[in-house]
């Protein structure tokens, strides 16, 4: 696999911190009361978000800018290992639950629970996904194990850093989505076709098409 080099950090720690600035200069500027600012990242996989996010967060934790800064993966908010076996088993039709990956893979209340708990400025725990666990299934790594942020001692977290493949994307309306899988299956039809839409059934696309119109709750 070719080395990921961040070539992007450049260009996106001055847009930080500038929406930084407008966000404090909105809400207030009063460590105790103001929420961090969030930003969302997505991109799709290989290209270099972890690298990215990885970068921005050491360079400005670091002089000049010392900014208590913590990054979030929508990764690490998968299911369990036995949960995820068991939402495959109650929907054994569905090949994209079969693992994880797609909308419907995430614990969401879990999710939820961070993103308040960060808004408020609360101790949190950040939670860990590993995923070599059960032979590259993945599991939760054990919550004692989470880094706490926004603990006793510590200063309060000004930006949380949250990146994901569909990190803000937004799910299509039943009619919009039945248009694009029935193209595809065209398509596929006529040889003419690399995607993956077409070869699963609908009902298997709603299933995680409707599970996506949940994710806005830690995304608006």
């Amino acid at each position: 696999m070719p080395e990921i080099i961040d070539d992007k950090s450049q260009h996106c720690i001055p847009f930080l911190l500038e929406r930084l600035k407008a966000h404090q200069e909105r809400i207030g500027n009063d460590p105790a009361r103001t929420p961090p600012f969030f930003l969302g990242l997505n991109g799709v996989q290989g290209a270099g978000k972890t690298v990215l996010v990885s970068t921005l967060q050491s360079t400005l934790r670091s002089p000049p800018y010392s900014l208590p800064v913590i990054t979030l993966s929508l990764d690490d908010l998968y299911l369990t290992h036995e949960e995820q076996v068991n939402l495959a088993k109650s929907h054994p039709a569905n090949p994209l639950l079969q693992h994880r990956g797609q909308p419907g893979t995430h614990d969401l209340p879990l999710a939820k629970e961070v993103f308040e708990s960060l808004r408020a400025g609360r101790a949190t725990a950040i939670p860990q996904y590993d995923k070599s666990a059960y032979a590259g299934q993945g599991d939760r790594v054990p919550e004692s194990q989470w880094e706490i942020v926004n603990g006793e001692g510590q200063e309060k977290i000004k930006v949380v850093i949250f990146e994901g493949w569909c990190v803000g994307f937004r799910a299509l309306d039943d009619q919009l989505l039945r248009e694009k899988w029935d193209a595809a299956v065209l398509r596929k039809e006529k040889g003419d076709y690399d995607g993956r839409l077409g070869y699963v059934p609908f009902e298997a696309a709603k299933a995680v098409n409707d599970a996506l119109k949940d994710y806005d709750l830690i995304t608006e």
